[in-house]
């Protein structure tokens, strides 16, 4: 082999297989709830995604008032989201506040809005009136939900709406690489966003194979994230990101983008300047607040 042949062959496998410290990355749970709100000013939030390489967010909040203060300071990096909690003691009964419908209807007539959550939801609460009512309004409005919830009720609000466009928060929590494969053959309209699991994506920082064959076979069903539930966790949107470089650089490249942020605009759109009137979610693509201890997306 001649000297330049040699050297050639060494730069290219030296190469990453994705240059992931170049590309933009967009995370797929953030919220501005009322005690970071009370922390960080709007600019200063920003200058956070800033430091952690996120070009756009998708952002719920309690109060949702959050949101739209974040969105009012930056409405091309902003992707918000109707959260059915008005107040923290929501999170508990709004699946059966029958005032609910009304409220999210009044607010989706803004324009703002891209989708409905995040929300917590498990077992015969998904069988409620309100929440027969809240699949309607998605529906007919092409919005997506942002669901924090189990297999079997997930599969329970894909019995009642299967056209449902629902983002499975923290990949099910603690469910494995098979389960998700499971959930994502079964649904074509599911998409998982992976905060909160990277000890399970890529321990020591090292993507595992489960993992990896899961996402070069959906390659389009797939978002980074980070979960901002309380003001501690801000200092891990940096973290966050910088480990999912790492480990999306393990991938095709095409893979490696689509998960990155490309999942994403499919979703969304492109980037809107201010004065966009929203909508619902852009593409039909493919075909889930803090970490639990619970098996979620398990059967």
């Amino acid at each position: 082999m001649s000297p330049l042949l040699a050297l050639l062959l060494a730069i290219v496998l030296a190469a990453p297989l994705y240059a992931a410290e170049r590309a933009p990355t967009f995370d797929a749970h953030i919220h501005y709830n009322a005690d970071s709100r009370e922390a960080y000013a709007p600019q200063a939030v920003l200058a956070r995604l800033d430091e952690a390489g996120v070009a756009r967010a998708l952002v719920s909040s309690t109060p949702n008032e959050g949101t739209l203060a974040l969105h009012a300071a930056a409405p091309e990096r902003i992707v918000p989201l109707l959260r059915p909690y008005r107040t923290d003691a929501d999170r508990g009964r709004w699946y059966r506040d029958e005032s609910l419908p009304a409220f999210l209807d009044d607010q989706l007539r803004r324009g703002q809005y891209r989708g409905i959550g995040e929300f917590h939801l498990y077992g015969d609460q998904a069988r409620t009136p309100v929440i027969a009512r809240l699949l309607d309004l998605a529906r007919t409005r092409g919005l997506l939900l942002h669901a924090h919830t189990d297999a079997a009720t997930l599969d329970a609000l894909y019995a009642r709406s299967p056209g449902a466009r629902i983002l499975g928060a923290h990949a099910g929590v603690g469910a494995d690489a098979a389960t998700v494969a499971t959930r994502l053959d079964r649904h074509r309209t599911l998409w998982v966003e992976l905060s909160l699991r990277d000890d399970d994506v890529a321990p020591d920082g090292r993507l595992a194979r489960d993992w990896r064959a899961l996402f070069v076979r959906h390659p389009d069903r797939f978002l980074l994230g980070t979960d901002t539930w309380a003001v501690h966790r801000w200092d891990a949107v940096r973290v966050t990101h910088e480990r999912a470089r790492r480990w999306l650089e393990e991938l095709p490249p095409e893979v490696a983008e689509a998960i990155a942020h490309a999942n994403a605009e499919r979703l969304f759109g492109p980037a809107r300047a201010a004065g966009g009137r929203s909508g619902g979610a852009a593409g039909d693509g493919g075909a889930p607040e803090g970490n639990r201890e619970r098996k979620e997306f398990g059967t």
